[in-house]
């Protein structure tokens, strides 16, 4: 058969489990991938990796549970698989039609911008004056005592 006569992966992994599916085991990626390979002989060259992003979707979507690194169809009237942990990621909108999707470059570059070499140069402020309290900046020294004479105080 050719690629094209293939039916699509979602059809084709729900044949294999109901195939090889049992009551307590299940069927695990590799039963799946052989079912398919000897049923419909020949597959893509990338058929394992059409074949496991389905059954990620698949198992997503709660149409396959995965249980023990099992596939098993969900039991009818069962509720749906609960949603992981943290924020759920945004929608991402569908590019319109006839558009190819382009990286959005920065208006400008990252970072503190460089200088010009052509300004001129930049005013120096005035410093204000240390003398308008009558006080020196900062901490003021320590005084040494008058009277200590050979070690001893008077």
């Amino acid at each position: 058969m050719a690629n094209e006569d293939l039916p699509p992966y979602p059809q084709m992994i729900m044949e294999a489990i109901d195939a090889l599916d049992t009551q307590t085991e299940g069927a695990n990626k590799s039963s799946i991938s052989e079912y398919i390979e000897s049923k419909y002989g020949e597959v893509p060259a990338d058929h394992d990796d059409l074949l496991t992003t389905h059954l990620t979707k698949m198992k997503d979507n709660g149409e396959l549970l995965l249980i023990n690194n099992n596939y098993h169809k969900p039991a009818p009237g069962s509720p749906p698989p609960k949603r992981g942990r943290g924020r759920p990621p945004k929608p991402k909108d569908p590019l319109p039609s006839g558009t190819t999707p382009t990286p959005a470059a920065p208006s400008r570059p990252r970072g503190r911008p460089s200088k010009d070499p052509n300004a001129p140069p930049a005013a120096k402020k005035p410093k204000p004056s240390a003398g308008s309290t009558g006080r020196p900046r900062g901490r003021p020294r320590k005084v040494k005592p008058q009277g200590v004479e050979n070690g001893v105080e008077a």
